[in-house]
């Protein structure tokens, strides 16, 4: 169900809200949290859907804002049921003053004490954990993946970076650090001596995985961008050198990735790109501060040398 509220205000919005809980059935008891999505109205419609999906897992109120420009005013839709997944979805289209505070807009639309999500799928604010949205919540996710200067992000992320803060850019190494990890736990228990990372040029996660790597082996890793295939986004490969040999995963398609080691014969492993749900629902999962992360951004990432560029 979808029910639109012209030129309105929050008190107006909050009371339909109650309405709707009333006269359709629709529950908030079981809500675990709220998710509030700052973005743009052309990439707004996909971060919905994801956090549909999402809601499945994690039951939660989602508070979508959107800025535009023009004379004052508030424009409301409410979202639940088919609609909204799991969640109930609450749009808020802003113009002109009216969107000029964030922070009251969303504030008498949250779940009385429960946890506060700040997700920012598109243009995230230069500090996130200082914006009006990042004061209120718990949780701040940003994308640098999104950005047109991939290295100024990482690096601007690492400089204000504040316990709470994660990236989509770092979710995405999940598997692959899982997959890198189950290698080293198995004979023959060598040293890694050097590692090589390669990626698409608009890949920040290539360079957070470089960063893990060195900071987590403690041994000299390079890391370069090459020109993308028409598929190909992300990580490409990951070469581990050690005394009886190199370890490569390398991803030749999509979505399969191949774990050559020596003297074993070679193995395919399912490794797709995570999908925008995926990601979100793995951030979710936890609402206290990644300390890994936090120690990647601010610490991997600085030390780390620049990119090689191969053709």
């Amino acid at each position: 169900m979808i029910i639109d509220i012209p030129d309105t205000t929050i008190s107006q919005v909050a009371k339909q809200l109650v309405k709707v809980r009333e006269e359709g059935g629709a529950v908030a008891l079981g809500r675990v949290l709220t998710l509030v999505i700052a973005a743009r109205n052309g990439v707004a419609e996909a971060a919905i859907d994801a956090a549909n999906d999402a809601s499945r897992e994690h039951p939660m109120r989602v508070i979508v804002l959107t800025a535009g420009e023009g004379e004052a005013r508030l424009d409301a839709q409410i979202r639940v049921g088919g609609d909204a997944g799991a969640s109930e979805v609450v749009v808020l289209r802003a113009y002109g003053d009216a969107a000029s505070n964030a922070e009251s807009l969303v504030t008498g639309l949250l779940l009385p004490d429960a946890p506060v999500v700040a997700w920012w799928p598109d243009d995230a604010p230069a500090d996130a954990a200082d914006s009006p949205l990042g004061r209120i919540a718990q949780r701040r996710i940003t994308d640098a993946a999104t950005s047109h200067d991939v290295r100024d992000r990482l690096s601007l992320l690492g400089r204000t970076h504040a316990p709470g803060d994660t990236d989509l850019a770092w979710t995405r190494l999940t598997h692959w650090r899982e997959q890198l990890a189950a290698v080293l736990d198995q004979p023959p228990y060598e040293s890694v001596t050097a590692a090589d990372v390669r990626g698409a040029a608009a890949s920040p996660s290539t360079a957070l995985l470089a960063a893990w790597l060195q900071m987590a082996l403690k041994v000299p890793v390079t890391w370069s961008y090459e020109d993308p295939e028409e598929w190909e986004e992300g990580i490409k490969s990951v070469r581990l050198t050690r005394a009886s040999g190199d370890i490569l995963l390398e991803r030749p398609s999509p979505s399969v990735a191949v774990l050559t080691q020596p003297g074993q014969p070679d193995h395919e492993l399912h490794l797709p790109r995570r999908t925008l749900r995926e990601c979100l629902a793995e951030e979710l999962r936890r609402l206290d501060a990644d300390l890994l992360y936090g120690r990647v951004i601010t610490e991997g990432w600085s030390r780390l040398g620049p990119p090689e560029q191969r053709a």
